[in-house]
């Protein structure tokens, strides 16, 4: 990738350039969900700290959905981060079901299905950027290799592909897939991991066959984790080649590691100075994503537990994000009677 010295030192939080007047720009190509969204673009603002200019490619939709909801920095602060809004294609918006056996967050089934469309655009943008600069590189999410196939025609083009888990998990997920093999003993904690058996639908597995599939063109793979926590894993996932590859990159943290001088004066602002307040490890947080649904039963049980145990803690509850975040009214699912009060009275928070 460009300036290999240059990425390795993003993991150590190196902020000040080192590369000067690099004849190269980044395009990134994230699947247009939160989880995934965010994370390139905060890796976009650690690239582009090296005055490299990343070019930031989704729908318009998706675009506006990532930089409302980035924290800790303001993009359009950012001059050499450019983002690319693709017209949104049409696809179903279905609500989430939180009533549903299997958790997979299905709504965003027809999303991913329209993603397909995007080719030929993103092929184009690389095309035109790449006739401007010495090289161009295009880091993609393991969930678009579809869209990117065809830059490996551009002959000053490279990719790499960005793994939105940890390199344990993805291990993990592999190990399974291949049967369960005999495991390194250093490993060992990869066989208490639980089964991902019936955790996927068959519409889900046939659009990650056609990605995985797709996937002929990679220079190697990122992720957004440390090698003081990961680093086993990544080189265990580099020495067998478990993705294709044995180049592999542990540039994290990606979000900005320093406190926000801002001063807001909402819940969110208001939970950080509770938290403030509290003796070091004395709060739990508890989250379950954007994609998860819970029945009114499943939270009324988790919220009980939770003031049962007696633990402070932080609870981002909320409802699974659709397609587009932006469309229609978003669940919120009750709480307990008189919940908030009680746990406040315990000098716990709940969000």
């Amino acid at each position: 990738m460009a300036n290999h010295l240059a990425m390795e030192n993003l993991s150590q939080n190196n902020h000040q350039s080192s590369v000067e007047n690099v004849p190269v720009a980044v395009v990134m190509v994230p699947l247009p969900l939160q989880g995934h969204l965010n994370q390139l673009l905060h890796l976009s603002r650690l690239v582009s700290a090296y005055s490299i200019p990343v070019h930031f490619v989704s729908t318009t939709t998706h675009n506006r959905q990532a930089k409302l909801r980035i924290h800790g920095w303001d993009p359009s602060a950012i001059t050499n981060i450019h983002f690319h809004d693709f017209p949104t294609p049409h696809f179903s918006n279905p609500l989430p079901d939180p009533n549903a056996a299997i958790k997979f967050p299905t709504q965003i089934l027809p999303l991913l299905r329209a993603l397909t469309l995007f080719r030929q655009p993103v092929y184009d943008l690389v095309q035109r950027i790449s006739a401007t600069v010495g090289r161009v590189v295009v880091v993609y999410d393991s969930m678009m290799p579809y869209v990117v196939q065809d830059i490996c025609s551009i002959p000053n083009a490279e990719s790499y592909c960005f793994q939105s888990i940890s390199a344990f998990s993805l291990y993990s997920f592999y190990w399974e897939a291949a049967g369960k093999p005999v495991l390194p003993t250093e490993a060992e904690l990869v066989g208490e991991v639980p089964s991902m058996e019936g955790c996927f639908p068959p519409e889900f597995a046939e659009i990650s066959k056609l990605q995985q599939n797709a996937r002929k063109f990679n220079s190697g793979d990122l992720y957004n984790t440390s090698r003081v926590i990961d680093g086993f894993y990544v080189d265990l996932m580099a020495k067998e080649k478990i993705t294709g590859t044995e180049r592999n990159w542990a540039l994290g943290p990606f979000n900005p590691v320093w406190k926000s001088e801002r001063k807001d004066t909402d819940n969110g602002s208001k939970c950080m100075e509770w938290l403030d307040k509290q003796e070091l490890n004395s709060v739990i947080f508890v989250s379950f994503g954007t994609t998860s649904s819970f029945s009114n039963e499943q939270i009324s049980e988790l919220a009980l537990g939770l003031e049962r145990s007696e633990q402070k803690f932080v609870w981002v509850l909320r409802d699974a994000d659709r397609g587009d975040v932006f469309e229609g009214e978003v669940r919120r699912a009750p709480l307990p009677e008189n919940y908030e009060e009680r746990v406040g009275r315990k000098r716990a928070s709940a969000l």
